[in-house]
């Protein structure tokens, strides 16, 4: 019988989901890391880039020979630059020049036309701020109107949160078994895959506890009178509003936050102890989880996202 793929796009989804028994050794609970950057864009986001193409072809919202605009921090842009290459779509990425150069190259590998928009004279170099992202959606918006394209705009597109509502969660429950969730803990990007995963979750393990991680310096939801905005957790933690959280929010049971140094720590950690390559938000999450273990819930199940890989991180300070 013949095993072979016919295309990169088939390798999506179906991602790993490993328990940290390594560094949970001193803990009686467990930490179950659904690895979703085994895939070919090094990141959960090809799964939403083809949940959200293949949603936009199916309504007839996106057309043959239509171009597609996304605004991103990288890893969307690298999802949707792969879906498109191998469906015939044009892609356009615009990116904030505060992200990580590895993105905007591995992007342009993809065959994407990338622009990148100048950070504020007050931002600081490789921290991307909310107002810093609001150049980014101008600039996408423009294009977008020029090029009569589809605007997949990952934070509105209730894809986004689909592809963990129908895709990620559902995986995460069969692959536990019998073994039941107590808590789930994700960093918010857009949201989407932290509602859509909780929302799975929910719908089997009711009383299941789902929180929200934000950056400390950017604690909108958690406490929005403090913070500066600023902070090193590309991809997240833009200290504003979230439409999917707006939307579907009942499904949240608290907010928690994550310093720098505790983020860079669990990153490295899960390299150390696991061999596993993260990133930021990755090391957020594992830090989190660990803290959750040795404080408040030192018995239970937590089951975190790893998003991405550490090698999109290669040139910040992330691995010094």
């Amino acid at each position: 019988m013949n095993t072979y793929l016919e295309s990169v796009l088939d390798t999506i989804g179906n991602t790993p989901l490993i328990q940290l028994n390594r560094l949970t050794e001193a803990y009686e609970g467990s930490i179950f890391a659904k690895v979703e950057y085994v895939s070919p864009g090094l990141s959960k986001k090809d799964r939403v880039a083809l949940q959200m193409i293949e949603d936009a072809e199916k309504s007839g919202l996106l057309k043959k020979g239509q171009a597609v605009v996304e605004l991103t921090s990288g890893n969307m842009g690298t999802g949707l630059a792969i879906v498109c290459q191998q469906k015939g779509y044009r892609f356009v990425a615009v990116m904030s020049k505060g992200n990580s150069i590895e993105r905007a190259k591995m992007m342009k590998a993809f065959g994407a036309d990338v622009i990148l928009v100048d950070q504020l004279p007050t931002s600081i170099p490789g921290q991307v701020s909310g107002e810093d992202l609001a150049l980014v959606e101008e600039k996408a918006q423009q294009l977008t109107k020029e090029l009569n394209a589809f605007r997949a705009d990952q934070f509105y597109n209730d894809s986004t949160m689909l592809a963990g509502e129908e895709k990620i969660g559902p995986e995460i429950i069969e692959q536990l078994g019998d073994i039941p969730i107590d808590i789930f803990v994700d960093f918010m990007g857009t949201g989407g895959s932290f509602i859509g995963v909780s929302r799975a979750i929910k719908k089997v393990y009711p009383k299941a506890l789902c929180f929200g991680i934000e950056p400390e310096n950017a604690p909108y939801y958690s406490n929005v009178e403090t913070g500066t905005g600023k902070h090193k957790l590309q991809g997240g933690g833009y200290n504003y509003k979230l439409e999917f959280v707006e939307k579907y929010g009942d499904v949240v049971d608290g907010y928690l936050t994550v310093n720098d140094g505790d983020a860079i720590n669990g990153a490295k950690a899960l390299a150390e102890k696991e061999c596993i390559f993260a990133g930021f938000s990755s090391g957020a999450n594992v830090a989190v989880a660990l803290k959750i273990l040795g404080t408040t819930h030192p018995d239970k199940n937590i089951v975190v996202l790893l998003p991405d890989s550490g090698t999109k991180y290669l040139s910040t300070d992330l691995w010094t």
